[in-house]
């Protein structure tokens, strides 16, 4: 029996201990709630604010009142949002203090409460509805593609070891936007992870060698079809982009779209090589023969550099250029630079 009697009382006190944490647990969720409508009220009074300056400029403008008069209408807004906002908070702040001290924002008899706040609460009622923004991340697939070359020192791309309509880039990945303010979407931060191919072509039937620690352009012994060669890396870009988007508002809700709005971003990017390849195409005794060579040609295992885009919507031009210079310990180092369409959907 005295089993029974200590195990009942033993379940009585973590159940009133588990009730007590879940009223408390309600009562944080509630005065958290009261701290966001402070911080709804002043955005709203100071947005209503901005919209009756605004009225009274258009006012000024079409000479409907003069400057002074104009100069004191906006000083009387001024005041009168400023008291909207004391008054509010004030409001706010007694409702806390209420649910701390009593566990509820209302008071009086067993049959029918009365709320303390009265109708004051109920002037600010719309100003206190929780707005609930856009998400600050989305995701994006980037595919990007154009032209890819080497430009060094003293040399114009006219000149250029490598076939300007020949060598290409390739790049595909995923991407994540994050707006940097929780009120605007202009500023984002885009980030991510892309496997990146850069093509050269060399010109004058060349075909990339190795010689001691140096990777050189040679000859071939015969008439080449076809002279390719390719870095593969895989990267982490991260840009700043800036933009307009478009604003949909609601009583409840906030949502941006980016639209076919003007943007642009800039930054850099870093990664590893994963592999590198030369493929050789020609004739030999009568037949065709394709040589695909993978193998050390001293390409550094660091890959990093500097790209940016512009454009509308979905579609930029995007350039990018490897920091990193494409061989090591070269006698003159080659960067590869490049120039084509991005799409990010």
């Amino acid at each position: 029996m005295k089993i029974l009697v200590t195990l009942a009382t033993t379940v009585a006190m973590i159940l009133f201990v588990q009730i007590l944490s879940a009223q408390e647990d309600e009562m944080s969720v509630k005065i958290e709630q009261l701290k966001q409508q402070k911080e709804q009220i002043i955005l709203s009074e100071k947005n209503a604010l901005k919209k009756e300056v605004e009225a009274i400029n258009d006012q000024l403008a079409n000479e409907e009142v003069s400057k002074e008069e104009a100069q004191q209408l906006k000083e009387e807004a001024a005041k009168k949002h400023a008291l909207n906002i004391e008054n509010g908070i004030a409001i706010i702040e007694n409702r806390i203090a209420l649910l701390q001290r009593n566990g509820t924002e209302i008071i009086g008899t067993e049959e029918k409460g009365i709320d303390v706040l009265g109708e004051d609460f109920e002037v600010h009622e719309e100003v206190e509805k929780h707005i609930k923004y856009d998400i600050r991340t989305t995701t994006d697939f980037v595919l990007a593609f154009g032209l890819n070359n080497v430009i060094l020192d003293g040399q114009s791309l006219s000149d250029s070891d490598y076939r300007i309509w020949g060598s290409k880039f390739f790049e595909i990945g995923v991407s994540w936007r994050t707006r940097v303010f929780k009120n605007s979407n202009f500023l984002r931060v885009k980030y991510g992870v892309s496997y990146m191919s850069n093509g050269l072509k060399p010109t004058d039937n060349r075909y990339f060698v190795r010689n001691g620690d140096q990777i050189e352009l040679e000859e071939f012994r015969l008439e080449l079809d076809k002279s390719k060669f390719r870095t593969d890396n895989l990267v982490v870009p991260v840009y700043l982009e800036f933009g307009p988007s478009n604003v949909e508002k609601t009583e409840t809700s906030i949502r941006y779209y980016r639209g076919n709005n003007f943007r642009s971003g800039l930054g850099g990017y870093a990664g590893v090589n994963l592999s590198a390849r030369q493929k050789l195409k020609y004739e030999e005794n009568g037949g065709d023969v394709k040589d695909k060579i993978k193998g050390n040609y001293r390409v550094n295992d660091l890959v990093y550099g500097v790209s940016s885009y512009i454009g509308f919507g979905d579609l930029t031009i995007y350039t990018k250029y490897d920091i990193s210079p494409i061989f090591k310990d070269a006698n003159i180092d080659q960067n590869n630079v490049s120039l084509g369409l991005r799409f990010d959907w």
